[in-house]
């Protein structure tokens, strides 16, 4: 059975933000097994969009300032968006994100 290529959420050339830690896998035999390759919340641009050929999920090719990482969608979002989310929260009044008392 195939697995059909789910289209791509994000293009080349936009700026996105790492949302999980990333270590070598292997991947940077100049780095060290484990090594710390990107942490959470660095900025980085699309560089290259592929597809993943067992899964056939998107993979995102990431220019973290020289250092290229392949990531999956669920380990970056688009920087743009996050602003928007950050923005929508500054909005949010402070007495309507405590919790409800029971």
């Amino acid at each position: 059975m195939m697995i059909e290529p789910r289209d791509p959420r994000y293009q080349w050339g936009q700026r996105v933000v790492s949302l999980s830690d990333m270590f070598n896998d292997g991947s940077y035999p100049d780095k060290l097994g484990d090594e710390l390759l990107v942490a959470v919340g660095n900025e980085g641009d699309i560089v290259q969009v592929g597809v993943h050929e067992e899964s056939q999920q998107p993979v995102y090719m990431v220019d973290f300032d020289g250092l290229v990482v392949g990531c999956m969608e669920e380990e970056i979002v688009l920087l743009q968006e996050l602003q928007e989310m950050a923005r929508q929260a500054r909005a949010v009044p402070h007495e309507q994100l405590k919790e409800p008392a029971v």
